[in-house]
């Protein structure tokens, strides 16, 4: 019976640990999304300023600018792909917009329609365009005021989406009670994405999680019979230190890219990768060296080496590295991704020209691209850069049957 209690006590942390990691991602949930934004601009509305006006575009109008609000601030959350630039939209858009609406509404006639065209050019383009600069971003504000701001608006089966309508009541507690029945999870497709954005957001959201949970874990070294976070950090180090390539000599790479010619354009993006290359090789030796030492107690363990020491601990990749590099999922697929992109450039270099060539191997993988049309401009005379295009032909080949690179 004494020997089950450790087990079960485990496997109660445990538990209450996935429990408690669930409610915190749905306590998140709960903080974001329609439902919650709406909460918090009704909730802070004054009963006069929802008396304000009598006509009966008043109050939708009013909603209309308060359902952009939450839907422009929220679509923050899924990264690049609900704004190119994460603009910091507050309720002074929303109380300008407002007001205009309000003064809009003040200076038409008896019978006049509402200019439709002004409202959306003031929405989109001055009160929440006027902070953004993405021209792609000004193109999906005004999609949102074209598809929302428009006659529509005032018939009854108006929904901005499936179970997302327009709400026209007159006391600020109704539109409470009415809002707190709302959904707590929103679809993407009410803010206008795809189905799968949520997975983008769902996987950033606990990678963030997880990220706090292993940075707030205790640093103290084991004081058990096993490996201290220090020896496990120092035998990785002088593991991958090892393996870390020599760097590129200036004058040999120099004499050698002399032979298949200095301003060829191939030639020219290969010297560019091979420099950017020499300063990651030079800056991983460099920190797993001082990693080392300041383990030892040699030199002074700085901010920079104690997040790489974190870092290597974690299997993550050190901010350090990444800032002069590239992005990996974890620390194991970064080192393998760089002792190949070395093989690449020095086989490049060094041997011959490779009949194919590993794309995202690349630090400047467009670059590649660009080099690619102008040698194959140069090679027939009377042909123009901006007349060249890129195709892509599909084929079956392996790797290894590729013996001669295509015809040019």
């Amino acid at each position: 019976m004494f020997a089950q209690r450790p087990v079960n006590i485990i496997e109660n942390l445990f538990f209450c640990f996935i429990c408690s990691f669930s409610e915190l991602v749905n306590l998140l949930y709960c903080l974001s999304g329609i439902k919650a934004g709406l909460m918090r601009t009704y909730d802070s509305m004054s009963q006069d300023f929802l008396d304000y006006s009598d006509s009966p575009f008043y109050l939708p109008m009013i909603y209309v600018i308060s359902f952009l609000h939450t839907v422009v601030q929220e679509r923050r959350k899924f990264g690049p792909l609900g704004w190119n630039i994460p603009y910091e939209f507050n309720s002074a858009d929303w109380l300008s917009s407002c007001m205009f609406v309000q003064n809009h509404l003040d200076a038409l006639e008896p019978g006049q329609g509402i200019s439709w065209t002004t409202v959306r050019y003031m929405v989109s383009a001055v009160q929440y365009g006027g902070r953004v600069t993405d021209d792609y971003d000004t193109r999906l504000l005004v999609t949102f005021t074209r598809v929302w701001f428009s006659d529509q608006l005032f018939s009854e089966d108006f929904q901005f989406y499936k179970g997302y309508g327009i709400m026209k009541f007159r006391n600020i507690s109704e539109y409470l009670d009415e809002i707190e029945k709302m959904k707590t999870v929103d679809p993407p497709q009410a803010y206008g994405l795809h189905t799968n954005a949520d997975i983008t957001y769902q996987r950033n959201i606990t990678q963030d999680l997880l990220d706090t949970i292993l940075s707030i874990q205790p640093k103290e070294s084991s004081s058990g019979g096993g490996e201290t976070r220090e020896a496990s950090v120092y035998r990785q180090s002088k593991e991958m230190l090892d393996k870390v390539p020599p760097n590129f000599d200036p004058h040999e790479v120099k004499e050698r890219l002399k032979l298949y010619g200095m301003y060829n354009s191939m030639v020219i993006f290969l010297r560019q990768e091979i420099d950017r290359m020499q300063k990651v090789i030079s800056l991983v030796r460099t920190t797993l060296k001082d990693l080392l030492l300041a383990i030892d107690g040699t030199i002074i363990m700085n901010e920079a080496l104690r997040d790489s020491l974190d870092n290597i601990y974690d299997a993550k990749v050190p901010k350090i590295w990444l800032k002069s590099s590239w992005s990996s999922s974890t620390l194991g697929f970064w080192f393998t991704e760089f002792l190949e992109r070395n093989i690449q450039f020095s086989t490049w270099c060094f041997q011959a020209r490779p009949f194919s060539f590993w794309m995202t191997g690349f630090f400047n993988p467009q670059g590649f691209l660009t080099a690619m049309r102008q040698e194959v401009t140069r090679a027939h005379k009377g042909w123009a850069l901006d007349m060249v295009s890129l195709h892509n032909d599909v084929t079956k080949h392996l790797y290894d049957e590729i013996k001669a690179p295509p015809p040019i």
